[in-house]
């Protein structure tokens, strides 16, 4: 039978891991907050040249959708991501690609 240690030793882990879950989910939480609103000021001026930078200005508009999903879901890396993802396709549409 285990002794009472290594009880203790397990909960110091347990309890290790679940407060670097939670700092870790917010980690990303500023980062996300600026990226979305970056990306939307962006696209609001935004003037996308011919198809090819209307495709790109499509997968931004949807890019930040999904980032203000996973922002709202606390999904904040994630966010970051796509945020950061729709903030390249602006660009690209402003070329035209």
């Amino acid at each position: 039978m285990p002794g009472r240690n290594t009880f203790n030793y397990l909960g110091l882990i347990a309890l290790t891991v679940t407060l670097s879950a939670c700092a870790g989910k917010t980690q990303f939480r500023g980062a996300c907050d600026k990226e979305v609103d970056a990306a939307w000021s962006e696209l609001s001026i935004a003037k996308a040249d011919g198809f090819s930078g209307t495709v790109s200005y499509t997968k931004a508009l949807s890019l930040i959708t999904a980032a203000r999903t996973k922002q709202a879901v606390e999904n904040f890396d994630g966010c970051y991501n796509s945020a950061k993802d729709a903030r390249f396709y602006i660009r690209e549409s402003r070329k035209g690609q």
